[in-house]
């Protein structure tokens, strides 16, 4: 059974992740630094862990593997993720890859140093129907995929 890894600190898809899981029979793990209201379902998990520096991140990563479609914005945990073996979507739909993530990376970097040398940069767009929409589609294939290779 395929599982789904939620870094639920800021993600705005929870809602959508929770219908998608249950149409394929999906385990859901939401994880996070503090308590989040999780549907009473069986199939749902709700994971609290410490408030320390990456806590969640370091509970994601060793969770997941090829098993796995794990949902975050964050870089650096997709990162881990891909080199575990899972799936990664951002909440936006958008999927990183082993051929993506090099150049998502030295991006990231690249914004960093430009912001510590005191740079204003804009953040990214505001999320919108769009990605939502584009968000649904891609777990949606994201579970297909491993149903069809069985």
């Amino acid at each position: 059974m395929t599982r789904i890894l939620v870094d639920a600190d800021a993600c705005p898809v929870k809602d959508e992740v929770y219908r998608v899981a249950e149409r394929h029979g999906a385990r859901v793990s939401i994880v996070s630094n503090s308590h989040f209201r999780v549907p009473l379902l069986p199939w749902v998990e709700r994971v609290v862990v410490s408030d320390g520096f990456d806590a969640a991140d370091d509970w994601i990563a060793d969770a997941a593997g090829a098993d796995c479609v794990v949902v975050t914005a964050d870089i650096l945990l997709a990162d881990r993720c891909l080199k575990a073996g899972a799936v990664v979507l951002a909440p936006n739909g958008k999927p990183f890859t082993g051929a993506s993530i090099g150049g998502a990376i030295a991006t990231r970097a690249i914004m960093a140093d430009l912001r510590a040398g005191g740079e204003q940069l804009g953040g990214p767009p505001p999320f919108g129907k769009a990605d939502r929409s584009n968000f649904l589609q891609s777990l949606d294939a994201a579970l297909v995929r491993p149903a069809r290779q069985r």
